[in-house]
């Protein structure tokens, strides 16, 4: 199964996390497929492939509750489903 999800990246005590999509069965931090965005927990900075996103979603991607939350609050996540259920 594929899922959108995030992978560490950074310093130790200033982590960034990339927001990619990769195989469920790989690890945290292993191989990937797409990266399609990052997240600044520190400076709540968030930046969104929008279109890799919805093309991984059609496609069928989980995403984990994590990315969720950021997508929500990004407000993408609402415009999507919205569109989706036209």
């Amino acid at each position: 199964m594929v899922k959108l999800r995030l992978k560490r990246n950074g310093k130790k005590f200033n982590a960034i996390y990339k927001i990619i999509v990769a195989d469920s069965r790989s690890p945290r931090d292993g191989r990937f497929i797409e990266e399609v965005g990052f997240y600044n927990p520190h400076s709540k900075e968030i930046k969104l492939n929008e279109e890799l996103i919805t093309k991984w979603l059609n496609q069928g991607a989980q995403v984990s509750d994590t990315v969720r939350t950021l997508l929500k609050t990004n407000n993408f996540y609402q415009n999507y489903t919205k569109n989706r259920s036209k």
